[in-house]
C-alpha cells in the first residue's frame, strides 16, 4: 500500500520517465477544436489512451460523435482495431462526455516492472490516435 504522497511521487516519476523515453509534442488537447481531445490515462490496474469529446453543447458533442461514428470502421481496421466506443460516459465529477478509449489491462503504476510496457502502449497507441487524427482532421474542423 503506498501513502498519496508515495503515489504521487510515483506518478511524477513515471510521467517523467515517459517523457524522457519517447520525447514527442503530442496532439492532446490542442486539436483546435472545443472540448476535442486526446488524453493518456495509467493507474494501478490499467494504462490507456482516450480520445474524449466534452463539448459543453450537446448538439455540438452529438455531430462530433456522429463524425467519428462515421469513421468508425476505419479507425478500427485501419489504426485501431481494439477501440472501444462510448457515446455516453460519465465521469466522476459528474459530466457527461463521448469517449473512444484503447486500454490494456495488467500495468500498474504503482509496479515499475510493468512501466516499460505501459510506456510502449501508451507511445504505440497515441501515434496511431494521431495518425487518424492527421488523416482526418479537415473532417472534423468542417
Amino acid at each position: 500500500m503506498f501513502s498519496k504522497e508515495e503515489s504521487r511521487k510515483l506518478r511524477e516519476e513515471f510521467w517523467i520517465s515517459f517523457g524522457k523515453s519517447f520525447p514527442k509534442k503530442w496532439v492532446l488537447y490542442n486539436t483546435k477544436i472545443k472540448g476535442f481531445s486526446f488524453k493518456f490515462y495509467f493507474d494501478t490496474k490499467k494504462a490507456g489512451v482516450y480520445l474524449d469529446i466534452e463539448n459543453d453543447d450537446l448538439e455540438q458533442r452529438i455531430i462530433y460523435v456522429e463524425k467519428i461514428e462515421s469513421l468508425k470502421s476505419i479507425l478500427i481496421s485501419e489504426y485501431l482495431p481494439e477501440a472501444i466506443f462510448n457515446d455516453s460516459l460519465l465521469l466522476e465529477n459528474g459530466k457527461e462526455i463521448s469517449r473512444v478509449l484503447v486500454e490494456k489491462d495488467g500495468l500498474s503504476i504503482h509496479n515499475k516492472a510493468t512501466w516499460q510496457a505501459a510506456m510502449e502502449f501508451l507511445n504505440e497507441t497515441m501515434l496511431k490516435y494521431e495518425a487518424f487524427w492527421f488523416e482526418y482532421e479537415d473532417f472534423f474542423k468542417a
